[in-house]
């Protein structure tokens, strides 16, 4: 079923706003709704680019529990926090809805239920105090986010690295991108979930309480990934796209050999979980550092990116990886392009991202 958004455009409607000190001005100010995926997120942001208010709710500790986040449990938890977190939102800004320009909601791409949330209350919003709506694609948020906290000129290569997607794209304006290479399986942050959970990392006390990527990294600062290899995926085809199905394979088998050979079950630990962590991290890094590779070079080579001094932003959650984040760097230089991402705060799922889109 077709969702019909309501026919107006904020920037037909420039409100003046009545600020505190008493005086009137002709800016915009937009409520950014985030409800993607497993986190619940409402941030207030004026034209400027100016953050006045913000509030998240995360939901990773309850799908922890679950090993993996369950569609249902993440609607549910959305509809039990979206308006606190919306409300307190405004509450940080000093302001109401009636002062507001507009209201701009994640509508796609994400979890069918999750979005659903969010965009039935942003339109119960939309209807009551009779604002202009604002769809936002969650992949171009993640995009544009380092234009509010660095000067970024279109164009730019743009890597998104998340737990639903895995893109290459230059930028060359606003809702203008051009798509070099995208995931043709799996997400790299879905995969990682997916091999921590196998690797049985909420059991070591060193990764209690911390998502998947984010405890193969931990582990991996304690391993060596020269113990073991994985073959980096997609290394004859000559494109920008990424594949991960294939390497969590790879990774899956190792695992139960190792199993088998320390006489293991499944979900207990095995003494060489930190080199497998380590081994995991090098070759997922080396495909997503050669794809991104291949880009930059493309993008020089049909001077669709400056000859020189080329802008490269990493984002999304997986982006926050250091150890990725560093070979991404080490392309950059080797290309001379500028590497920036946006704050480890900002690259994950936020409703700032949405309002500043």
């Amino acid at each position: 079923m077709s969702i019909e958004y309501p026919k107006c455009c904020w920037i037909d409607h420039v409100r003046k706003i009545s600020l505190h000190c008493g005086k009137r001005f002709p800016i915009k100010i937009v409520l950014g709704i985030e409800t993607s995926c497993d986190d619940t997120g409402a941030a207030v942001v004026d034209e400027t680019g100016n953050i006045l208010g913000e509030a998240l709710h995360s939901q990773n500790e309850v799908h922890l529990k679950t090993g993996g986040i369950i569609p249902p449990v993440a609607r549910q938890l959305h509809q039990e926090n979206i308006e606190r977190i919306v409300q307190q939102a405004l509450s940080i800004s000093g302001l109401c809805m009636d002062e507001l320009s507009a209201v701009a909601t994640t509508v796609k791409p994400g979890l069918a239920l999750s979005l659903g949330v969010g965009l039935d209350y942003s339109l119960e919003l939309v209807e009551k105090y009779k604002k202009p709506f604002i769809p936002i694609h969650h992949m171009e948020a993640h995009a544009l986010t380092v234009r509010l906290t660095n000067h970024v000129e279109f164009p730019f290569l743009v890597l998104l690295l998340s737990g639903g997607h895995c893109i290459l794209a230059v930028a060359q304006g606003v809702s203008d991108f051009l798509l070099l290479g995208q995931t043709l399986d799996i997400a790299p942050g879905d995969m990682l979930d997916k091999v921590a959970r196998r690797l049985s990392l909420q059991k070591h006390p060193d990764c209690s309480g911390l998502s998947g990527g984010k405890a193969v990294e931990k582990m991996a600062k304690q391993g060596n990934g020269l113990h073991y290899e994985f073959k980096v995926p997609m290394e004859r085809h000559s494109d920008c796209n990424f594949s991960f199905a294939g390497l969590q394979s790879q990774i899956t088998r190792m695992i139960e050999q190792k199993e088998k050979t320390e006489g293991l079950q499944e979900g207990q630990l095995l003494s060489c979980v930190s080199d497998l962590a380590a081994a995991v991290q090098c070759a997922v890094t080396a495909h997503i550092a050669k794809r991104t590779h291949r880009a930059l070079l493309f993008c020089r080579n049909k001077g669709i990116l400056p000859q020189k001094q080329a802008t490269l932003v990493a984002s999304g959650g997986v982006a926050s990886n250091q150890y990725i984040r560093k070979a991404i760097q080490i392309v950059g230089n080797a290309t001379d392009a500028t590497l920036i991402c946006p704050p480890p705060r900002l690259c994950t799922d936020n409703g700032v991202m949405i309002a500043c889109c």
